[in-house]
């Protein structure tokens, strides 16, 4: 079993910053992967930011891509979402999963999953 807590959501302005956490407990996670999600009011839960434990290769959807930035800290078992330049349509609940295999971008892929947290982007 894998435990996932995420921490760092929270009301910002359009262009500000924001930087989520998600501890994991339980397992080392040398061959998991590692994704962020999230879901606004109404839509579908999408897909984020993904990284694969053991070599720090990481995937965006197109929306986030060169402004989020997924890493992970070995010594502290945690996965980072920095997420820069913010824009009213990155409010959603933000979650992170786990997945022992490969990176995938589909959330049915992922059997671990953390609570969720608020991010909220209005002036």
């Amino acid at each position: 079993q894998v435990q996932l807590v995420e921490s760092g959501g929270g009301l910002v302005q359009p262009g500000g910053s924001l930087r989520l956490s998600c501890a994991a407990s339980g397992r080392t996670l040398s061959f998991y992967a590692m994704g962020w999600f999230r879901q606004a009011p109404g839509k579908e839960r999408e897909f984020v930011a993904n990284i694969y434990w053991l070599s720090g290769t990481t995937d965006y959807t197109e929306a986030v891509k060169g402004r989020f930035t997924i890493s992970r800290d070995n010594a502290k078992n945690t996965v980072y979402l920095q997420m820069n330049s913010l824009k009213p349509e990155d409010t959603a609940v933000y979650y992170c999963a786990a997945r022992q295999g490969p990176r995938s971008r589909a959330y049915s892929d992922y059997n671990y999953w953390g609570q969720g947290t608020q991010v909220t982007v209005s002036s």
